[in-house]
Parts: C-alpha cells; sequence; structure tokens
C-alpha cells in the first residue's frame, strides 16, 4: 500500500489527509505545532493516525509522497531531510487536483487575490452553480473532492501552494499583479518569486483562458520571454488594441469568447483603482463560464468586500478607522493609502518579509502625519522613515496603538491599520490582528 504522509494538520493538510485515506493510502499526519481541536476530531473520525508538537523521522522518511502545508518552509529540517531522501513533495492542491476533473478557476498575484477569488465566487454562487471555494479561503479543496464536490471550484493560490504543484491544471488562471512580496521565501531573489507566481500558467492549453493585468510591467516582461498556448485575456484601465477588458466613458467593458459585457463603471460595490481591476478580472472569469450579463451585474454591485481589506470599522469622534490588516505587503499598503483623501495616522509594523518602503514614501509624506510603528524588531522602519513625517511612536500592543491612534487622531482624519508586514510577531495571524484591531476600536 502507497504511504502519503501530511506534513501540517490545517486546514489544508487534514483535508488531504480524509481524501488519501478515502483514496486507500496509507495516511500518517504530523504537525510541528499543537493541532486544532477540530482538526483532531476530524482525523480521528476518520481513524487517522497523527502526531503534534513534533515531527518523527522514522514516521515520516518511509513515504512515497509528501503533502506539505505551504507554510512550511524549505529551510525546515525536516524538509532537508525529505529532500535529501528523495521523497517528491506536494501541495494539497496538486493532491486533490488528481481525483476530480471539475473545472478549475484559479486567482493568483501580490495583492488582491482574496477580493477576487471572493467575488468570482459570489457571482457563480449567486447565479445558482454548484461552485465550492478553496485555496487560502473557503473549506480545503481535498477535503470537499472527497467528501462535497462541486462542478466548479474557484481557488485562491500563494506562491507558497504553487511552489509545490506541477500536474495540476488550471481551466481559468488569473494572475492580477506581481510586486516584491515573501522575498524572504526566494532567497531575496525577485525572479524566484515572479517564476513562483507564473507556475499558475503551467499545463494550460489554447481551451484555456489566461486572464491579467496587461498594466503590470513584470507581467508584460514575462510574456515576452515565454511561448504561451493558453488563450490571453489581458485587461487594463484603458482601451488598446490588444486588451480584452477596460473602461471607457465611466463604462467597463470586456469582450470574451462568450460576447462582450458593459457595464456603469459607478454601479460597482468596491471603489479604488484597484478593486476596478479586480472586478474587472472578477467579470472576465465569470463571464467565461457562462454567467448571464444581468447575473454579472447584479454580483458586481452588491458584493459585500473581504474582512481585514479597507474594511471600515467605525468612526469615532469624527475619526474613520480602518481594518487593513491583511496589507502584509508594501504594495498593499500603497492602494490602501491611495484610496484614502484624508490625513492619515498610519499603523505599520509586524514581521518583515524584505520589504523596500521606498514604493509609499511619496504617499506617505504627502498624507500621513502619525506613524505608528506596531511591533516586536520596528528598526528597518525607523531607519527609512525618521524624519519624514511629524509624528512617528513605537507601540507593542494593539490596546496601545489604538489607544495612541485615538490620542493623536484629529477630527477629519483616518486612522489605518495597513501594516506591509507579517503578523507573526505580536499576533497569530493576520486575522487575529484585525480582530484585536476592530475590538480596540469598538472599545473607544
Amino acid at each position: 500500500m502507497k504511504r502519503i504522509v501530511i506534513l501540517g494538520a490545517g486546514e489544508s493538510g487534514a483535508g488531504a489527509a480524509v481524501l488519501a485515506k478515502k483514496q486507500g493510502f496509507d495516511v500518517f499526519v504530523s504537525d510541528f505545532s499543537a493541532i486544532k481541536p477540530q482538526y483532531k476530531a476530524l482525523l480521528d473520525a476518520h481513524q487517522i493516525p497523527w502526531e503534534e508538537k513534533q515531527h518523527t523521522a522514522k514516521c515520516i522518511l518511509n513515504a512515497d509522497e509528501i503533502i506539505k502545508s505551504p507554510g512550511i518552509p524549505d529551510k525546515a529540517p525536516i524538509i532537508k531531510e525529505i529532500k535529501a531522501a528523495g521523497i517528491p513533495i506536494l501541495s494539497e492542491i496538486e493532491f486533490a487536483g488528481r481525483y476530480t476533473g471539475s473545472k478549475m478557476i484559479c486567482i493568483t498575484g501580490s495583492n488582491g487575490k482574496t477580493t477576487t477569488t471572493m467575488l468570482i465566487y459570489h457571482i457563480l454562487k449567486s447565479a445558482g452553480k454548484d461552485v465550492g471555494l478553496a485555496g487560502n479561503v473557503g473549506n480545503s479543496l481535498a477535503l470537499q473532492v472527497a467528501e462535497d464536490p462541486h462542478d466548479i471550484y474557484v481557488i485562491e493560490l500563494s506562491s507558497f501552494q504553487l511552489d509545490n504543484m506541477y500536474d495540476f491544471k488550471a481551466d481559468i488562471a488569473v494572475l492580477l499583479n506581481i510586486t516584491p512580496d515573501h522575498l524572504d521565501r526566494y532567497n531575496y531573489e525577485m525572479q524566484n518569486y515572479i517564476n513562483s507566481k507564473f507556475r499558475i500558467l503551467q499545463n494550460q492549453t489554447a481551451e484555456d483562458a489566461f486572464i491579467f493585468w496587461n498594466d503590470d510591467p513584470i507581467i508584460r516582461e514575462e510574456l515576452r520571454k515565454r511561448n504561451l498556448q493558453v488563450t490571453l485575456y489581458p485587461f487594463a484601465e484603458n482601451p488598446d488594441t490588444d486588451v480584452k477588458g477596460y473602461t471607457k466613458d465611466k463604462e467597463i467593458i470586456f469582450e470574451t469568447s462568450k460576447g462582450t459585457f458593459i457595464m456603469d463603471e459607478d454601479s460597482l460595490a468596491l471603489s479604488g483603482k484597484h478593486n476596478l481591476n479586480n472586478s474587472m478580472a472578477a467579470g472576465i472569469a465569470s463571464k467565461l463560464v457562462d454567467i448571464h450579463d444581468d447575473n454579472i451585474r447584479a454580483s458586481l454591485s452588491d458584493f459585500a468586500g473581504v474582512e481585514h481589506r479597507l474594511e471600515k470599522v467605525a468612526r469615532v469622534r469624527g475619526v474613520d478607522y480602518i481594518n487593513d490588516s491583511k496589507a502584509t505587503n508594501v504594495n498593499s499598503c500603497w492602494y490602501a493609502l491611495q484610496s484614502i483623501n484624508t490625513p492619515v495616522v498610519l499603523i505599520l509594523g509586524g514581521t518583515d518579509k524584505g520589504n523596500d518602503y521606498t514604493e509609499i514614501e511619496e504617499l506617505v509624506k504627502t498624507k500621513v502625519h502619525t506613524l505608528l510603528f506596531l511591533g516586536v524588531d520596528n528598526s528597518k522602519l525607523h531607519a527609512f522613515f525618521d524624519g519624514k513625517v511629524p509624528v512617528i511612536a513605537d507601540v507593542h500592543s494593539m490596546e496601545e496603538c489604538v489607544s495612541k491612534a485615538y490620542q493623536l487622531a484629529q477630527k477629519g482624519d483616518t486612522v489605518l491599520l495597513s501594516p506591509c508586514c507579517a503578523s507573526f510577531d505580536l499576533f497569530t495571524s493576520y486575522e487575529d490582528r484585525g480582530k484585536q484591531f476592530k475590538q480596540c476600536v469598538l472599545n473607544l
């Protein structure tokens, strides 16, 4: 019997274990951290052996294949041992793809992928399609394939997931943008990160679709290097002979093999230039799976947005508080600052991922009067920003941070949590960081 070992017993790992057991494999799950109770219960219900707070090499290195959580870096000692032993490592998405013939709509990009993924899912679900949500959001793809299969899956893919995908094919691939992110995982080489993102195109044919932002210089340069067979659907802000989606006279227009779609830009639920791109990408993908124009318009008009992404929390004594905790890279913060038209108290900080803050320097100088650095080590932030805004202060908890922002903000200001950094120095996740921010604001 073929043996599969799963490293990491979170949403993806536990789901992969259930699918592997259903397919008749000898399955073992190992997590170096504590396993959450709900995943222990799921594994126990399927009689799958597991361990936590350790990796027992003799139970792992006898595997035929390893399914790895995307959060585990290659520098982890157990991964080095697995590679030395020559055991193949794959992602949960790659594994699940072997056991389904459903249509796959896959979304990646440095910024906007969660919003676009949720928007596509909202359009398809509202139109009555049998659709599942998976990847970085929703439920494990593997668990859905095993126990709750769907005709279509909308999947948000990180670069970490793409790194361990090989034979999987997206029927519709969406690449929103590429800006520096996670460079600490890519040997601080931008090209390594770019190559990872472009793995979303592997195995695509002329029958498949590739939707991408044509104004992104990195994407354009990479496309010049590659001989792709896939059908291209570039979108951009302005009409061009090459683009399939664009805006003209305050309308968004996209042309597909399924016809031409037109909608008033002012009717979009999401505001901001970046959300215009997200809406165009989602609309093109939906049109390609035969969603009626009226359904697309209705869903693009009533979409409620994504928690922790430019989420308006409250207005307190004339000051708006916005939770953008999902902004874990500099480009995300740039979009957030660009969308705000008031003076700003900006909260930055966390675990640096090789950030270059030059991209937001001018916006900070022109819009921000106070910077609050929320992190264990703020030395890099101080080195870059000191002397560039009137007030800079260090804070070491969310309660202290929100209290300080409340003291320093004036009526008409916006307090923006858009950290540019990962959350793991002070918080368990960006969700934890955002929820603490919201709770502290609501306690004011």
